[in-house]
């Protein structure tokens, strides 16, 4: 008899704990939504990304604000800017490029995942360097690399110097990790 109200006792405790983490996926997707799922799956497949990755750095760029321009006047949902854009649009053989055209999100997210690829053939695999430069400068992150002061072995930072790119990577590690626990599910998209 004992036995057997203690199997009932977990079982239940089991069905409540998945109950809770139901409810704890469904208000994380309001907090932190994948807007423009079909470009970010599309263009993060296409340049062989995490598509986690993509909706965590258009969350910390512009909170999926589309309009969203920055005080550097980089612009759209993954922040990119008008000169950094216009190298993209050659390499990516748009036509007839206008600044305003990065306000259009598959555009702005097919740019973005783009740079992010292209930051990786440089940087290799090691996503805070390919973040550093998203956000700090490729130029910046090679020169830190080549410093004793904020690198070690030059291939690994111990220490960014703009405060700034040091809070933005550790904003989009955060919600990497947010996006891939909520939408684990969704990964073969």
């Amino acid at each position: 008899m004992k036995g057997r109200r203690k199997r009932k006792s977990r079982f239940i405790v089991i069905i409540i704990l998945a109950l809770v983490l139901i409810n704890i996926k469904l208000i994380g997707r309001v907090i932190y939504p994948i807007k423009y799922e079909e470009y970010i799956y599309k263009y993060s497949k296409q340049y062989n990304l995490n598509p986690y990755v993509v909706a965590a750095v258009i969350k910390t760029e512009s909170k999926f604000n589309k309009d969203a321009t920055s005080k550097k006047n980089a612009c759209g949902l993954m922040q990119i800017t008008p000169s950094t854009a216009k190298e993209i649009s050659q390499k990516i053989k748009i036509k007839d490029f206008e600044v305003d055209m990065l306000y259009d999100p598959e555009l702005n997210i097919n740019m973005g995942c783009w740079y992010l690829s292209d930051l990786r053939k440089e940087f290799g695999a090691n996503m805070e360097l390919i973040l550093a430069a998203y956000n700090g400068g490729r130029g910046n992150v090679k020169k830190w690399l080549n410093s004793s002061e904020h690198s070690k072995d030059g291939e690994t930072l111990q220490y960014i110097p703009f405060k700034e790119t040091d809070k933005y990577i550790k904003k989009v590690q955060v919600s990497y990790n947010i996006y891939s626990f909520l939408y684990e599910d969704n990964k073969n998209k």
